[in-house]
């Protein structure tokens, strides 16, 4: 198949998070499959405007906002060229059913809704036109073509917030981290099962994401002096960059460490070595830093909200905290708590999701069939 996978950014962006991630690992398994592959994405200032990248095809226009247009355009000139396309809503999509022959099939992949969030990042009125692009024009310009989203959460809310009506597939993130390059205790580990990294002898706590205003990465900044009162070495690393850096900077107490970008074999150390990952995120479509950190024998705490609900197993792989808890009590707790089966629990459900399994299943929807609901 010709494939175009149409997304705001693409790995390499400054500003890139989990769903360029989502969109890349897939994208990369279809050229693999023997797919021609298109990824089509905004333009950062130092990227080139085409390239090949382990066979995907990428063509970069635009900024923020002109990307929409200038990637309709572009698809409207080349309406006959694609099988299928992936097109990728962050807060809203490409519309892309606009443009492309009606035989052509579309998926729109809806990572969360984003409906509270526009009023986050926006003045009033602009995120109310975004709230009626996310809400009645992809309703309607989607009618007739199947959506995937990336967790249950994101299927509720598409259908409650967004009326969402036609049929709405979950494909989830897979995962991949790097393995840690850290010292590894072999005592008491029976023949056959995997040694773990050595933590360290203190509290450690780690942070993944982008520092963007709806990660509420403040709420752990501020209940870190409380937690060093009862653990004076408690040390918490954050992992990531964005807009939010330079005020988190500014109120940054201490024991803590913003590191921004780092590559894979870096930030697997740091998750390795950690106790606990923290999210104190107002909502996500699924959570990817959950697992990537799961994946690392490591639990995670975060807010009971939209994706974060999917991506943890309260009592299993971590703990979720009613919305609106004291955080620095609620982190108490699980140090408190924590013990080795939870990083037995973490592994064993990181297990579960494979990127190679939802590229199956998005080439399954592709070719218009139907890929089960056994989604993990």
């Amino acid at each position: 198949m010709k494939i175009a996978v149409v997304n705001w950014r693409d790995p390499w962006h400054p500003q890139a998070g989990g769903a360029e991630t989502f969109a890349w690992e897939l994208a990369r398994r279809f050229a693999r499959a023997g797919h021609s592959v298109c990824f089509v994405t905004a333009r950062a200032p130092g990227q080139s405007g085409r390239e090949s990248v382990e066979g995907v095809r990428f063509v970069r226009m635009g900024g923020v906002f002109t990307v929409y247009p200038l990637v309709l355009g572009w698809l409207l000139l080349r309406r006959g060229r694609f099988d299928a396309v992936l097109d990728c809503q962050n807060g809203i999509p490409f519309f892309t059913p606009w443009v492309l022959r009606r035989r052509t099939r579309v998926l729109c992949v809806v990572h969360h809704v984003h409906d509270r969030q526009f009023g986050v990042h926006m003045p009033g009125w602009l995120a109310a036109v975004g709230r009626f692009l996310e809400g009645p024009v992809s309703r309607w310009s989607y009618r007739r073509h199947a959506s995937v989203a990336v967790s249950p959460s994101t299927v509720l809310a598409m259908r409650e917030r967004l009326r969402w009506r036609g049929p709405v597939h979950i494909v989830p993130n897979g995962v991949s981290v790097a393995e840690p390059d850290v010292p590894y205790e072999a005592s008491a580990v029976q023949p056959g099962e995997p040694v773990e990294p050595v933590k360290s002898g203190v509290p450690r706590i780690v942070c993944l994401g982008r520092l963007v205003a709806h990660k509420r990465v403040h709420l752990l900044l501020d209940a870190v002096t409380e937690l060093r009162e009862r653990w004076p070495g408690l040390v918490v690393d954050v992992i990531g960059r964005g807009p939010e850096e330079a005020a988190l900077r500014e109120r940054l107490p201490e024991g803590v460490t913003l590191h921004g970008y780092l590559p894979e074999q870096d930030k697997a150390r740091l998750v390795a070595r950690a106790w606990l990952h923290v999210s104190a995120s107002q909502g996500e479509g699924w959570g990817l830093s959950v697992l990537e950190a799961a994946a690392l024998g490591v639990p995670t705490v975060a807010f009971d909200v939209d994706g974060l609900r999917d991506a943890v197993r309260h009592g299993e792989t971590g703990w979720l905290l009613p919305e609106g808890t004291d955080l620095a009590k609620g982190i108490a707790a699980a140090l408190d708590e924590l013990d080795h089966t939870y990083t037995v629990k973490c592994r064993e459900w990181a297990g579960r999701f494979s990127w190679n399994r939802s590229a199956e299943r998005l080439i399954t929807l592709m070719h218009g069939r139907d890929p089960g609901r056994e989604a993990w």
